[in-house]
Formats: structure tokens, sequence, C-alpha cells
């Protein structure tokens, strides 16, 4: 099997051009091909892991990655998805960002000579002419076809900026210049970018000429993809600092039932046929599947250490023994008391448990909080500094588990 079949088969491949010429080039080792990643915050997310472990899997197959850092787009924000304008970020907040992604991203991919790139559209963007823009670029786009585009039609009822609407042609443009300047022949980018990529091969034949071979192909973004990355309104983050390995270990450990598989195909690097067996699975087998899961993808980010400390502690508290050694830690300090108490809905605030106390206290009255095994019945219990002589163990819902010490 060939590594564009194994991508089909993993559940990759949503929407292709040139199929056949994509197939053939894959897996003859000979794509050129770039993933944008627009730096809107200062780490990735496990939303980001199926085109890093794409990435990954063609540059093993000896095709070679462009990894572009939108620098220069992700000062417009790309309406794809989205009910509202991006905050508009500082010059040094992308910068910043960028520096981020690029150290996150050598966990993944061999950088190097003759190995993968990585590149800045700020390079290229920032400073084109406007006008020469239009006049070089502007020609090759019809406003009713991009009116029709899935990513600005879902926006027109509630309003999308001209400002936003120049992103599609930015995107674009980021496909012709690296094909001219990079010799990168192929394009990988979510479903939800569909319109934005075509333009891009568009415009490279329109400019170049028909025999001009860009090729496009969009990764399978279906609801679990959408979601991927995301748990209580809240990012899961490939940065340590913002989320442990044992936060993300726990992530991944909780995957719905009908997604465990799907995840395990698109995600991790074992074999197929190891998977094939798996999809028989059901009842307690599902959790078993749940764990290699979450070792898998924390062994990727955080490396094995990481992967085995988080699977320890997660094991232990699913079986009932609350090893809170590599369990998720804030600190307390005196400034935090008053009077020498604290509410508990202020430590959940306070480790981001919870948003507000409103959430804390519907959240106390559903029977959603437990203390040390004890649950919480009173909304505004509270500890007093006495009560941080030995662990304190926060349990929201089921599953998420936080603990609190005093310094």
């Amino acid at each position: 099997m060939g590594v564009y079949e194994e991508l089909v088969e993993r559940g990759l491949i949503a929407q292709v051009t040139n199929e056949e010429e994509i197939r053939e080039m894959v897996n003859a080792g000979k794509a050129k091909f770039y993933i944008g990643f627009d730096c809107t915050a200062d780490s990735l997310t496990a939303g980001h892991f199926m085109a890093l472990t794409l990435m990954k899997r063609l540059q093993m197959a000896g095709n070679q990655p462009i990894a572009l850092i939108g620098g220069g787009t992700t000062m417009i924000g790309d309406p794809s998805g989205r009910t509202d304008m991006r905050k508009m970020l500082t010059r040094e907040d992308i910068d910043h960002n960028a520096e981020c992604f690029r150290k996150q991203m050598e966990r993944f991919i061999e950088f190097g000579e003759g190995k993968a790139q990585m590149v800045n559209n700020a390079d290229w963007l920032l400073d084109l002419n406007y006008v020469e823009l239009l006049r070089e670029v502007g020609t090759c786009f019809s406003v009713n076809n991009m009116l029709r585009a899935e990513c600005y039609k879902q926006r027109m009822e509630k309003g999308l900026s001209f400002f936003e609407f120049n992103y599609m042609i930015m995107q674009s443009y980021d496909f012709y210049y690296l094909f001219k300047n990079y010799d990168c022949n192929m394009q990988f980018g979510g479903d939800d970018q569909w319109s934005n990529m075509l333009g891009g091969t568009e415009l490279i034949r329109k400019k170049l000429g028909k025999d001009a071979h860009a090729m496009t192909i969009t990764l399978l973004t279906d609801s679990q993809g959408r979601k991927m990355g995301k748990t209580a309104g809240n990012a899961v983050w490939l940065d340590a600092e913002k989320t442990s390995p044992y936060e993300f270990y726990q992530y991944w450990r909780n995957v719905d039932d009908a997604d465990v598989i799907k995840c395990i195909k698109m995600l991790t690097f074992l074999p197929l046929d190891e998977i094939r067996n798996m999809e028989s699975w059901e009842g307690s087998q599902l959790n078993t599947a749940k764990e290699i899961l979450a070792f898998e993808l924390t062994k990727l980010v955080h490396g094995d250490e990481e992967a085995e400390k988080a699977q320890q502690a997660a094991r232990a508290l699913f079986g009932g023994g609350a090893n809170s050694e590599n369990m998720p830690t804030t600190e307390l300090s005196a400034d935090d008391f008053t009077e020498g108490s604290i509410l508990i809905l202020d430590m959940m605030i306070k480790a981001e448990l919870i948003k507000s106390r409103g959430e804390g206290r519907r959240l106390i009255q559903q029977g959603g909080v437990t203390l040390n095994d004890a649950k919480i019945t009173e909304p505004f219990a509270s500890l007093t500094v006495d009560d941080f002589g030995g662990d304190v163990v926060v349990k929201k819902g089921k599953k998420i588990f936080h603990k609190f010490i005093l310094i």
C-alpha cells in the first residue's frame, strides 16, 4: 500500500484535484507541499494534530513539507468557520506566536537542508503594493464566485468586512508565491479551506498557464475534526505550560466511544493492521483503545516519560486510587484567602475549571463537584488554611481531577 492509499484508509482525505497525479507524486516521494498555520495564539492546539501528523507521514515517505507560518495572513484573520471577526493582533504578538509555533513543530518535523522548510508569509505579503496586487492578482478573482464560497456565505447575514474579504486573495497568493519561488507543487488544508485553496490553484493556472501542475488536497474535518482540540470551551494546547501532559492525556482518554477508533486511525502512527483488529472492539475494550490513543499522542507531544507518568496517574484515578503525584496542580498563597478561608468556587475559577461562580453553583447543584471523595452540596462551601495539611483534590464531573496546594 502506498502512502496515499494509507491516507485514504485512515480517513484523512476529503477532496482532491488531479487525484491520479497526486497519488503518483505522493507515493513516489516527489511532492513538495505546504500547510499553513495562522499564529493567532502562542501555542499550537490538539486541533492541529491532523496537519502535523500528515506532514510527518509524508516526510517519512520521502516528500518535502513546507510549514508556512502565517505572519502576514494573521494580520487579517481567516473568516472560515467564524461567526464574527477575529481579534486583531499586533505585529509583535504575531512574531512571538510564530516563534512558539516553530519550536513546537520541530518535535514533529525534521527541518534542514533538503528536508522540511519553514517560511513566513509576512516576508512577501507585508511588502506588497496594494495597487500592484490588484493589477496582478485581483483580475484573476470573480467576486461572484468568492461570495458563493462557503467561508463567506455563512457570514453574509451577520456581516463580512472588506478587511476579511481579502483573506482568500492572500491565501491564494501564498500558493502562487510558493509555487514560483519554492517549487511547491501541492497544498494541504482542512476541508473548510477548500474555496480558499482552489483560489490558489486557479491563480497559478491563470498566471502561469494550464500546464502548471499545482494540486490541492483537503483533509477531512468532520464534526470530530472541528471540535478536536477543545474541551469545555477551552483549547487543549501542545504547550505543557498551558495544558499539562496529564490534562492532555486525559483529554484523549475521554473521547467519545464512537470517535476513538477514528482518532487512532487519523492521528497515531500505529500500523493499520493493528488498528483494523480494534474496529470490532466494544464495551470495556474501548477503554483500552482510549488508553492507547491517549498514550500515543501524549508520547508524540511530550515524550515517553511524560506519557508514562500521565498514564499511571490516570489509571490510579480511574481505578479509585487517587494518586495525585502527576495531577494538574494549582498553588494557593495567603493572598488568595479572605480572613483565613477561600471558597471552593474561587479555587476552581483560579484553576480555570470554571469560568464563573454562577457556572460553579450550577455544577454543584447538579452534583458535579467532589472534594477529596466527598460530594459538595453547598455552593458557598469554603476551606480554611488548616484544611491544607494534606492533598486537596477537587473532582469536576466524572473525569477531571485537580490538586490544590498551599505555599
